[in-house]
């Protein structure tokens, strides 16, 4: 047996007592030393209108890596003990399952380093769809997480990134993983009329909404240049989105939803995180800024929602 964390009501999870999950055919289980909390997970925590109680054991933890100490049937070609980071469900506990396939080593050069894989391989999927080239103004709008890691992608593709958040630090953020302007997130025509300064009037080839609300998403549509590419990271979960379609028809935009289902996708995403970490390319360190042991659970995802002074990203402490 476990102890794993369970939602039991809206903003409250409670450690209780679960089987110990056992890997099937072509799975495996691993020990989890931690496991990322992701801006999705804020408002299931709050609760929605179609949820139900209790959650499943360690449901909703999706950022996880750790050490494999047990082979379902038929895996041949990863061993006991190799540390892993994967893309699975369960990962507020102590151990978790994951196909094979959705599972990627971790080389030595990343040993005792925390390693929240998926929210990179997301990084990874949205850069490829987003198809920067040289050159080119990009805006992303939104600089947590995922919108630091794309200002790097996109300013290392040689494109001019103009970052675009509400605080300060996140926007200071911006400037170190390489954005060429900021601008405050504070009033949205004066956004419009900078970005129009910074561009001669011509706005963006991208802009990437990495935020997942209403207004974030009408920003991002006023400042796409015409034949320009509109890329939608953010993860809209709250209900339903309106969107002014004459001024995309207008513009004659592409608009990518940048969210992958195909597994082979994601762990296409997976492998080129962990490459691009390992080799130095992108630098974790400053965006793993808060840790909280498993039954912290709620504070970790009221951090995430509040965003308190220095906030980037909240890790689960379980190894």
């Amino acid at each position: 047996m476990m102890h794993a964390a369970v939602l039991v009501a809206p903003r409250r999870f409670e450690l209780r007592e679960a089987p110990l999950p056992q890997p099937g055919a072509g799975e495996v289980r691993v020990r989890l030393e931690g496991c990322g909390v992701c801006a999705s997970n804020v408002e299931p925590w709050e609760g929605q209108p179609w949820s139900t109680y209790p959650s499943e054991p360690g449901g909703m933890g999706h950022e996880g890596w750790g050490v494999v100490d047990a082979l379902g049937e038929g895996v041949g070609d990863v061993a006991l003990g190799e540390r892993v980071t994967m893309l699975s469900g369960h990962s507020f506990a102590p151990y978790d399952v994951a196909a094979v396939e959705q599972l990627v080593r971790l080389p030595a050069a990343l040993d005792r380093r925390a390693f929240p894989g998926e929210p990179l391989a997301c990084a990874m999927n949205i850069f490829r769809r987003s198809a920067i080239e040289p050159g080119q103004t990009v805006a992303i709008v939104g600089i947590g997480f995922l919108g630091a890691v794309l200002t790097k992608l996109a300013s290392d593709a040689g494109a001019r990134v103009i970052a675009i958040s509400r605080r300060p630090e996140s926007l200071a953020l911006a400037t170190r993983y390489g954005a060429a302007e900021t601008i405050a997130m504070d009033d949205h025509w004066a956004i419009i009329e900078r970005v129009k300064q910074l561009t001669g009037e011509a706005l963006c080839a991208r802009v990437i909404e990495a935020v997942g609300k209403q207004w974030p998403l009408d920003l991002a549509s006023a400042i796409i240049g015409f034949g320009g590419r509109l890329i939608v990271a953010g993860y809209h979960q709250d209900g339903p989105r309106q969107v002014n379609m004459q001024d995309w028809n207008w513009k004659g935009i592409d608009v990518i939803n940048a969210h992958e289902r195909d597994p082979r996708v994601n762990r296409r995403g997976l492998e080129e995180a962990v490459e691009a970490v390992a080799s130095g390319r992108i630098d974790l360190a400053p965006l793993l800024t808060h840790h909280y042991p498993l039954g912290d659970l709620d504070a970790a995802i009221a951090a995430t929602r509040d965003k308190p002074h220095g906030f980037v990203k909240a890790v689960i402490d379980l190894g």
